[in-house]
């Protein structure tokens, strides 16, 4: 089976669950060497940043269904009461007359409303189901105000010619969980229906309809369903065995296990696609229900599904891949979960389930028509016998779980929640076949991973929107080179790779993705070049096939002139989350920071404390990624001494001599008429104050004294006040870190504010006496918010990209003005806020008067 063909057959599975945190033992996984705990995304793309991207947003809401149509062109998107026919070349750009309005009457969201619904969000026509019927017609459904229906949509007219009830097709509540698929013209679904929310899987039509059994055993406890997927059995079958639909869920926990504990498990149920119920026992209900329970093991504790994604084959050796909740994603074979079906069952015995030990009936109950049933004359599930549908309505759980492949995940990460998973076989260079995992985030992240062996390698996570939101729906266009996904604003339109942003071999390489390969000039997408021989791409190492670096290439130098005794940062950023910073000083390896080193290193570049002369030399910053070395950044960096004051020099002979003597006596002169105008000025000033001593008896003597002494005391207080400057903290969490994708520096109370105040008497009263003792005085406004620090190099050498921006005031403070959380994700990440609040403030500095202080001086 091609390619294309595979990735037709791919789903996306998804369940809800709630884990809580993990237990302390948790924290040594038995998994081996290979298994990576927290693997990081290379490389970190923000929403401004993204590449080839086509978005849609129309005048609906939460676009919860896609039908894609790769070969008419179009992409479906069905909304909430609007249905949209958009070009899959690009969705920006709609089809005239390609939109139809399906509100819901007033009347009905009135009704609604009257039943106790949100008006804000559920009584509304939400539609849940969307695909192709026939040639001419889509079939959709939608919630329409706790009230379903069903319409078939003309595909050339684009518009609704005949609506039903949908109450049996359809969820009351948009919130609920849902699954549908047409095949060949029948209609499967699951869901919780009814208003009561009864959950069910259905057979819907055509006749007879079918569904789940209630009693004595109920099939169904409380079920939450994810997604659907057809596996075709029956082409080209030895056995003349059926078709499978498998329908993937979570529902409350019913067996005494040891991990009983858990309130919901997660859960794979099969159905034949050819039953149609039996004669006098289950009838119109399914006679080849099973279900089997889906673990992602670690020793001792279980992790529940959350994400699920198939892309079935038609062999043993499919795979089912499934995401979980603290994101990991387990690998499983589609043989394993047959074997599951295959294998004992359970039986409910005082309300607790145990495992069956008695006889099975024969044939086994359960499986589809075969060619072993037809020589027995069974020909179709009708002419089951009584008792082999007794068992059945009684043993619909197997005892087996389903185990991943290695017993292990594939990928485990902590930090953040996976919501929906897709998967894209891709071939290679070399023309080996790679799975391309697409993993979306409860947040709308995306990250785009590659299974090299027993493991995952994220090539780089993407920020589909500027707001966090959850994804709802995901398909893949291969002819387009695109992948479409929808949220609760609109859709967006993210090409499956954008090789052109990588500049250098080394990082097509680094990359490993299997769409891209170096051409010798530039990062091309391999489904471009017919001979790819000349190509370079490395999936497996990242590191093979690029010329050795011999030079600095086109590396920045910088040159940095200091004084010494100052803290110089030189910075050097990589692009990559993967790779470490080494620096070099005259060739040689810098040490370590070590106790005592007068050197830190952190992602955002060197640290040199307190710089001395012997520290002067060329500075360079290599990226060290899989086992390599890539030049990123030059510096020399010049430390000088503080000036020395020389002794005076002996007065020269001569000529020169003649001439020192006649400008001394100039000087002189010049000091004897000075010192005259003062005596001058002094006798006056005397006589002044001898004639104001005299009029000291008057009436009005005491006020003016008052007045002028008044006047000193405010213009002394007026100019304590501007000598002083009171720093004032907006937020008791200065040095407190944010969410990457939360609000932006300053919104989180990150940002110091300088306010004038009086030195030593914060909160104390203003004034020496009088009046001014009872008066407090008003707080300064605070000072409006800095305008964002623009990309480039600022005058301290610093970048708006650092993970701290530190100011210098008065020569000798420091000042912490912003810190975002998640640009740390370098394992050798040293924060350099307390080396800075430690050292760097009960320095002082003595200022070059001749020579500039250079930039990069902290």
């Amino acid at each position: 089976m091609d390619l294309k063909t595979c990735y037709a057959h791919c789903v996306l599975l998804l369940v809800l669950v709630l884990l809580g945190s993990f237990p302390g033992p948790l924290r040594g996984f038995p998994f081996g060497p290979d298994l990576q705990l927290d693997a990081p995304p290379r490389t970190t793309v923000l929403f401004n940043g993204l590449l080839g991207c086509n978005r849609f947003r129309g005048s609906a809401l939460d676009y919860s269904a896609l039908l894609l149509e790769e070969e008419a062109g179009v992409l479906y998107a069905g909304a909430r009461e609007a249905i949209y026919a958009l070009d899959i070349a690009n969705i920006s750009s709609p089809r005239a007359n390609h939109s139809i309005k399906w509100p819901a009457p007033a009347e009905q969201k009135r009704q609604c409303l009257n039943k106790g619904r949100d008006n804000q969000t559920e009584c509304y026509n939400h539609i849940r189901f969307l695909q192709r019927l026939n040639e001419t017609h889509l079939y959709t459904c939608g919630t329409h105000a706790f009230r379903p229906l069903c319409a078939y949509l003309d595909v050339e007219q684009f518009r609704l010619s005949r609506i039903e009830d949908g109450r049996d097709r359809c969820p009351y509540d948009p919130a609920k969980g849902y699954t549908g698929l047409l095949v060949d013209g029948d209609m499967f679904s699951a869901s919780q229906y009814e208003f009561r929310s009864t959950p069910d899987v259905r057979r819907n039509f055509p006749f007879p309809l079918l569904r789940a059994e209630e009693a004595p055993t109920r099939w169904l406890m409380e079920a939450d369903f994810v997604d659907s997927a057809l596996l075709r059995e029956s082409v080209n079958s030895s056995i003349g065995d059926d078709d499978k639909i498998y329908f993937f869920f979570t529902e409350k926990n019913q067996e005494q296990t040891a991990y009983s504990s858990q309130r919901r498990v997660a859960r794979v149920a099969r159905v034949c696609r050819g039953d149609i119920g039996g004669q006098r026992t289950l009838q119109r209900r399914w006679t080849s229900f099973l279900k089997a329970r889906l673990l992602c093991s670690i020793p001792d504790y279980e992790l529940q599904l959350n994400v699920a994604a198939a892309c079935w084959r038609a062999r043993q050796d499919s795979r089912l891949h499934r995401g979980l909740d603290w994101s990991a994603v387990c690998l499983y074979s589609v043989a394993d979960i047959q074997k599951a079906f295959d294998g004992p069952f359970m039986e409910n015995q005082d309300s607790k389930w145990r495992e069956f030990i008695g006889k099975v009936p024969e044939p086994r109950p359960g499986s589809c028509i075969t060619n072993q049933h037809r020589a027995l004359l069974i020909n179709s599930s009708r002419d089951l016998p009584d008792n082999l549908l007794t068992f059945v309505r009684r043993h619909p759980l197997m005892a087996s779980p389903v185990l991943p492949l290695r017993g292990r995940p594939l990928v485990f990460k902590k930090s953040i929640n996976y919501s929906k998973i897709s998967v894209l076989p891709v071939a290679a260079v070399d023309g080996v076949v790679y799975n391309m995992l697409f993993i979306c985030t409860d947040e709308g992240w995306l990250h785009r991973a590659v299974e090299v062996g027993d493991h995952v390698h994220i090539i780089e996570e993407l920020q589909l929107f500027s707001e966090p939101q959850q994804i709802y729906s995901m398909v893949i266009s291969q002819a387009q080179r695109s992948m479409y996904l929808s949220s609760q604003s609109g859709l967006v339109q993210v090409p499956l790779a954008t090789c052109q942003k990588y500049t250098s071999c080394y990082d097509c390489v680094f990359a490993r993705d299997p769409f891209c390969g170096w051409d010798g000039t530039t990062c091309a997408d391999v489904s471009l070049h017919t001979d790819r021989s000349s190509l370079i791409q490395d999936i497996e190492m990242g590191n093979r096939g690029c010329p050795s670096i011999t030079g600095d290439g086109s590396t920045v130098h910088r040159v940095r002139s200091v004084m010494a005794g100052d803290d110089v940062l030189l910075q050097c950023e990589l692009l990559s989350n993967l790779a470490t910073p080494l620096w070099t000083l005259n060739g040689r390896d810098l040490p370590g920071p070590g106790l005592g080193s007068s050197y830190r290193v952190g992602t955002d570049g060197l640290l040199i404390i307190g710089a001395q002369p012997k520290q002067s030399g060329s500075y360079r910053c290599f990226s060290q990624e899989n086992g390599l070395r890539q030049p990123v950044r030059r510096y020399t960096v010049r430390i000088q001494a503080p000036p020395v004051s020389s002794p005076l020099a002996p007065l020269p002979s001569g000529p020169e001599s003649q001439a020192y003597r006649h400008m001394e006596a100039l000087y002189m002169s010049l000091v004897a008429v000075l010192g005259g105008l003062c005596l001058v000025l002094t006798v006056v000033l005397l006589y002044v104050s001898f004639c104001a001593r005299g009029r000291a008896g008057s009436p009005n003597r005491k006020y003016s004294q008052q007045g002028v002494m008044a006047a000193a005391v405010a213009a002394a207080t007026e100019r304590k006040r501007s000598s002083h400057l009171e720093l004032k903290t907006i937020s008791s969490h200065c040095n407190g870190r944010v969410s990457r994708r939360g609000t932006a520096a300053g919104e989180d109370g990150s940002l110091l504010q300088i306010v004038p105040g009086e030195g030593g008497q914060l909160g104390s009263p203003g004034g020496s006496s009088g009046n001014n003792r009872d008066r407090t005085p008003p707080p300064a406004p605070p000072l409006p918010m800095p305008p964002p620090l623009p990309a480039s190099e600022f005058a301290n050498g610093l970048s708006a990209t650092l993970p701290s921006v530190l100011r210098k005031m008065n020569g000798n403070s420091y000042v912490l003005l912003g810190q975002a959380e998640g640009e740390t994700t370098s394992p050798l990440y040293h924060s350099f806020t307390e080396e800075l609040n430690r050292i760097l403030e009960k320095r002082k500095h003595t200022q070059l008067e001749d020579v500039q202080t250079d930039e990069s001086s902290v």
